[in-house]
């Protein structure tokens, strides 16, 4: 089971450190250790909605993350984070179908309450390394945060992702700080 921390390698973009090239804001929060929440709320009023919950089969690669095969049926939870009024991050989340009802059925009733309030208090609960990429189609993270603004198809989106591990079932977080984040919410305040 411990093998399973580690991410398999992507086809699909995702890799183990953020480029090189990328401002030390961005590598700083894309690496960010413990609940992105709780940096978020240093920086300001969180709020936090539900845009979707739903199931569906996982795209490719999504199951790929979560070393299961494309298409397995998953439970999936898209959400937006704001700072102050303005978007920051949006997320998506998937396990498998059976662990939606079962190690990961909390997922189910967090309504408008982050994730991190399961999975910081669960000595059981292992994750993975985080993996970066810059969001594009086909990754299904890309439509969600163009569901949520149009707009940000003109800007480099960066996301991270990791697993969460219990009883040797997976939940994937995959976060993507949308442009309005290093712009608007970042660029007036000090780094945390």
């Amino acid at each position: 089971m411990m093998h399973r921390l580690l991410p398999p390698v992507s086809p699909l973009g995702w890799r183990p450190v953020p480029p090189p090239s990328l401002p030390v804001s961005h590598k700083a929060w894309l690496l960010r250790p413990g609940a992105l929440t709780a940096g978020l709320r240093s920086l300001g009023k969180m709020d936090l909605r539900v845009l979707a919950e739903y199931a569906s089969g996982a795209p490719a690669d999504e199951a790929h993350g979560m070393w299961l095969a494309p298409g397995t049926p998953v439970w999936v939870r898209e959400i937006a984070m704001a700072i102050d009024g303005r978007d920051a991050v949006v997320a998506r989340s998937l396990t498998p179908l059976p662990a939606s009802h079962g190690v990961w059925q909390n997922m189910r009733r967090l309504r408008t309450r982050p994730l991190a309030d399961m999975l910081y208090h669960d000595r059981t609960i292992r994750r993975s390394p985080f993996a970066c990429a810059r969001l594009a189609h086909p990754l299904a993270l890309y439509r969600t945060v163009l569901g949520v603004d149009a707009d940000c198809a003109r800007a480099p989106l960066w996301a991270r992702r990791s697993v969460f591990w219990r009883h040797g079932l997976p939940l994937l977080v995959a976060e993507c700080f949308v442009p309005g984040f290093w712009r608007d919410i970042l660029g007036s305040r000090r780094p945390v």
